[in-house]
């Protein structure tokens, strides 16, 4: 009897583990996948000046902001994927810094940084567990700039209000990640992301503005494989 229950709960035992191990079929080779979530982007900001006829000193900071995102991808080999990230525009809030700090809100802008991202994943396929890195490029576009009545009052007193244009620019971006195999479909990822991003204002003014954003983004998502 005692032999009996210990075949069985030997028997039990190796049917959890291969029923694990059958529940973490990760992406292999030929799969796509699609991943919603939310991320959050803050700007590591490193402001030039506004130029002449701005107060000496005259730079700006930039807020982060949340929003939904979504990616899809293509495992090119059992640890090789491409990753395309999208997602909604994020707002912006510039406000003053260096000699106008504390002058408040200057604007806002919109900023939409598709990212194509080559990833390594490590372990094998049926592992629940997979850290991945990854490189690529990042698109960022910005659009509805819009300046508030301190940044006229900052770059154009007595004149008409003032407008902004940020340029789009191409960035280099670096990726560190963590996906958790829920089941044989399913699965949770959390994600770092690093965009070495600089480009430069335009004001209505005519002043210009050399400006490094570097921003860094956190996000998590739910996966589905197919």
């Amino acid at each position: 009897m005692k032999l009996r229950m210990s075949t069985v709960g030997k028997a039990v035992a190796a049917a959890a583990v291969m029923a694990v191990a059958s529940g973490a079929s990760a992406q292999s080779a030929g799969q796509w996948t699609a991943k919603g979530g939310i991320a959050t982007i803050t700007p590591k900001v490193k402001s030039g000046d506004v130029s002449a006829p701005a107060l000496p000193g005259t730079k700006a900071d930039i807020g982060s902001d949340t929003k939904p995102v979504f990616s899809f991808s293509y495992s090119l080999t059992d640890n090789v994927s491409a990753e395309l990230d999208l997602g909604m525009p994020f707002k912006h809030t510039l406000y003053g810094a260096g000699s106008i700090e504390g002058t408040g809100k200057l604007g806002t802008v919109k900023a939409l940084p598709p990212t194509m991202l080559v990833q390594y994943r490590f372990f094998k396929p049926d592992a629940m567990l997979r850290p991945y890195l990854g490189a690529g490029i990042t698109y960022a576009y910005f659009a509805k700039e819009t300046g508030s009545g301190q940044m006229t009052a900052i770059s154009d007193i007595g004149g008409p209000p003032t407008t902004f244009k940020v340029k789009n620019k191409l960035a280099g971006t670096l990726q560190a990640g963590l996906v958790y195999n829920i089941n044989d479909r399913w699965f949770a990822d959390v994600a770092y992301i690093k965009t070495f991003l600089k480009t430069k204002v335009d004001f209505s003014s005519g002043q210009t503005q050399d400006i490094t954003l570097d921003p860094q983004v956190v996000s998590f998502g739910i996966g589905y494989k197919f």
